[in-house]
C-alpha cells in the first residue's frame, strides 16, 4: 500500500496529516510513504524529519499522491486534481453545505472518509479528532484572551496593592469548554460555565468553576443520545439569555463554544450584552465557522465593539499546530489501521464496519453516505 501525505492548500491551515511518529507507525504495517515536500513545516516537522522516519519526499501533489492507494489530508481536497482514481482519502471533510464538493470528488473515483462523523463508540474514541482538536481550542482559546487581556489572571497580592483575578465565563461545556474552563482555573481565573446538557454542571463543578443556568424541565432533557447538546425552545433561550446578561456585564473574558454539528451556531452574545461589558474585556467565539456564538464576530480578525475585543479566529487548533498535528495525526492512523489487511498489507474497506459506514462519504464514483446523497424522486429531501 502506497500512503500519500499532502500539505494543506487553505489560509491559516497550519497542521499535518501525519507525523514522523505515525509515519513510522505505517511503515511498520508494511506501507510505502510518500510526504509533500513542506507539509510538516508550520508544525516544526521538517523534510528531513520525515525522511529520517522512512518516508520519501514528493516536489509536488502529483508526484506524492499519483500513485498512492490512500491519501491522508488535513482538510477536504480543494480538488481531485493528481489524485489518482480509486485511491482513498481520509481527512476532516465538512461536508456540510459542501454537497457539490462531494459530488465531484465521486466523480473523480476517490473513496473519501470524514473523521469528523467518526461515532461516538468505546472503541473510535482514540479516532475522535473533534474531540482532540477542541481540547486544544479550548486550552488555546483561553492563552489567546489572556494575552489579549490587558490584566493579570491571577489575583496578585503586593506592597501596593491587590490585583484582582480576571473573571472567565465559558458558554457551552462540552470537551472545548471543559478545557477552556480548566486551563482559565490554572491561571488563576475566577470562571463560571453555562451549558444546556445536564451532565455539564457537574463536570463544571469538578473542575472548581460555578454553572449559571437556567434549570427547568426543558433543560433537564436538553442532551441527544449521542451526548451532543439539543437546540432549545425559543421560550428557553429567551431565559437563559436574561440570565446571562445579567451575569456576562460583571466579566472580564467570555468564551463561547457552542456548536451544532451541522447548524448554524446558535447566538448566545447579544450586541446589547457586549455593549455592558467593561472596556478592555475579551471575548472569543469559538464557533464562528459556522457563523459565530456572538453578535459582532468577524471571521479571523479581532473586532473592537466599543473597547469589547471579539476574537474570532475560524481554526484556533491550528495555532497551536505542533500539539494539534500530533493529536490528529493519531487519530488518523487509528482510524487507518483497522482497515489495513494484515495479510496482503492492502487497504480494505469494509462497508459492514460500524465505522466505517459512518464515515465514508464517496465511494465507487457516488456519494453513498445517507445524509448527503441524493434521494430518489418521491423520498424528499437530503436527512
Amino acid at each position: 500500500m502506497k500512503i500519500a501525505v499532502l500539505g494543506e492548500k487553505t489560509a491559516g491551515e497550519a497542521r499535518v496529516a501525519a507525523t514522523p511518529e505515525t509515519i513510522k507507525k505505517f511503515i511498520g504495517k508494511g506501507a510505502e510513504v510518500a510526504v509533500e515536500s513542506g507539509a510538516g513545516l508550520r508544525s516544526g516537522y521538517a523534510d528531513e524529519d520525515y525522511r529520517s522516519a522512512g518516508a520519501t519526499i514528493a516536489g509536488s501533489v502529483a508526484e506524492a499522491a499519483g500513485d498512492a492507494d490512500l491519501i491522508l489530508c488535513v482538510r477536504r481536497p480543494e480538488s481531485a486534481d493528481g489524485l489518482r482514481r480509486g485511491a482513498a482519502v481520509v481527512a476532516i471533510m465538512d461536508p456540510y453545505g459542501h454537497e457539490e464538493a462531494l459530488k465531484a470528488l465521486a466523480a473523480a473515483g476517490l473513496s473519501t472518509f470524514a473523521l469528523e462523523l467518526v461515532p461516538r463508540i468505546t472503541r473510535a474514541q482514540v479516532m475522535d479528532v473533534l474531540s482532540s482538536q477542541a481540547n486544544l481550542a479550548g486550552y488555546q482559546a483561553v492563552i489567546e484572551a489572556a494575552a489579549l487581556f490587558g490584566r493579570a489572571m491571577p489575583m496578585m497580592m503586593t506592597a501596593a496593592g491587590t490585583v484582582p483575578a480576571a473573571r472567565v465565563f465559558v458558554m457551552g461545556a462540552g470537551v472545548a469548554g471543559l478545557q477552556a474552563v480548566a486551563t482559565a482555573r490554572r491561571l488563576g481565573a475566577v470562571v463560571s460555565a453555562t451549558d444546556v446538557r445536564p451532565a455539564a454542571k457537574e463536570q463544571v463543578a469538578s473542575l472548581g468553576a460555578k454553572f449559571i443556568a437556567v434549570e427547568d424541565e426543558e433543560f433537564k432533557a436538553a442532551e441527544t443520545a449521542g451526548g451532543y447538546a439539543k437546540e432549545m425552545s425559543a421560550e428557553y433561550r429567551a431565559k437563559q439569555a436574561a440570565l446571562v446578561a445579567e451575569h456576562i456585564a460583571k466579566q472580564d473574558i467570555v468564551i463561547t463554544t457552542a456548536l451544532i454539528p451541522g447548524r448554524p451556531a446558535p447566538r448566545l452574545v447579544s450586541g446589547e450584552m457586549v455593549a455592558s461589558m467593561r472596556p478592555g474585556s475579551v471575548i472569543v467565539d469559538l464557533a464562528v465557522e459556522r457563523g459565530g456564538n456572538v453578535e459582532g464576530v468577524v471571521p479571523d480578525q479581532v473586532a473592537d465593539v466599543g473597547g469589547v475585543r471579539i476574537m474570532g479566529y475560524v481554526n484556533m487548533p491550528a495555532r497551536i499546530a505542533a500539539s494539534a498535528s500530533a493529536l490528529l495525526a493519531r487519530n488518523i492512523y487509528a482510524f487507518v489501521e483497522p482497515m489495513i489487511d494484515p495479510a496482503t498489507k492492502a487497504l480494505k474497506i469494509n462497508r459492514d464496519d460500524e465505522i466505517v459506514a459512518a464515515t465514508l462519504l464517496t465511494h465507487d464514483g457516488a456519494v453513498v453516505h445517507p445524509r448527503f446523497a441524493e434521494k430518489p424522486a418521491g423520498e424528499g429531501g437530503q436527512g
